[in-house]
């Protein structure tokens, strides 16, 4: 079977005469009776009902007209996916929440930059507001933040790996001999809190009735410059694990108990449509994840 036979063989389905697709197709009717006839004698059997005005399918018929349908289109879609695998540039951008789970992002690109060299991939640091923000305006295609999260807007993917909730705090402080810390550890302490309403929400939950005997002092956005404060000694950072390297610091990270933990998330808008980078980077990320 010729794939340029099956198409003359739908356009007859479709013009419901072989006259009217002939014109459609710019041939002669008989050229086009004799590829059909022809068809029939290749695959041994009848694909239209003779002798009816209108055009009729036998049962064999209407199994080719269905696989011929897929077939054409699995051609089409092959055809256009490997001139775009060979082509596709452009850039990806994706706003950034600071967690260590992070490296499932970098996986995907350096995947990507095997198959696609042409792509570049912009990683932006910043906290869940502003991801939001700068996906619902076009400037991110991708948002990598931690949950709690309000999905509802957005097509979303769980990404693997964990991080604990602690405070950071200079490796000279009472709270430094502690292997964990709990609510009452936090009693009249100064805190450092995070600015982003879930993860603040999240920790008031968990310091419950006793928040109003903490000293907040501060919060912060991202957690680089909450880490020079906690290291100066100005107060107790409450934090995720895994972001600031303390080996070479004067600080030191307790996990809270009872202990919370979160997981990432990778967002993206449920009404736009994804470029051909953007495809390929999500495409990528899942085949990591399966």
């Amino acid at each position: 079977m010729e794939l340029r036979v099956l198409k003359y063989f739908l356009a007859i389905i479709q013009e419901h005469n072989i006259s009217n697709a002939a014109k459609k197709l710019h041939l002669s009717q008989p050229a086009i009776s004799r590829q059909i006839a022809d068809l029939e004698k290749e695959l041994g059997t009848t694909l239209f009902k003779r002798g009816t005005k209108v055009i009729e399918l036998t049962p064999d018929g209407e199994y080719l007209a269905n696989q011929a349908t897929q077939i054409l289109t699995l051609t089409s879609k092959t055809v256009a996916n490997l001139g775009n695998n060979r082509e596709i540039k452009g850039s990806i951008m994706i706003g950034c929440s600071e967690a260590p789970m992070i490296t499932i992002i970098a996986d995907t690109i350096n995947n990507i930059k095997k198959i696609a060299p042409n792509i570049t991939i912009n990683l932006h640091s910043c906290d869940a507001n502003e991801v939001q923000t700068k996906i619902q305006n076009g400037l991110f295609d991708f948002g990598f933040v931690l949950e709690p999260f309000n999905k509802i807007n957005y097509n979303f993917l769980n990404l693997p790996g964990t991080t604990r909730w602690g405070i950071l705090t200079r490796k000279d402080s009472a709270l430094a001999q502690k292997s964990q810390i709990t609510v009452a550890d936090l009693d009249l302490q100064p805190l450092i809190m995070p600015q982003r309403p879930d993860s603040r929400s999240l920790l008031n939950n968990w310091l419950g009735e006793s928040e109003h005997n903490f000293q907040v002092i501060g919060n912060y956005n991202l957690l680089n410059n909450a880490a020079i404060l906690a290291e100066s000694g100005v107060g107790h950072v409450l934090c995720l694990d895994g972001i600031i390297n303390t080996t070479q610091s004067n600080l030191v990270f307790i996990p809270l108990a009872p202990k919370i933990l979160i997981h990432s998330i990778l967002i993206w808008p449920k009404t736009a449509s994804l470029s051909p980078a953007a495809e390929l980077f999500l495409s990528q990320l899942k085949q990591i994840l399966t």
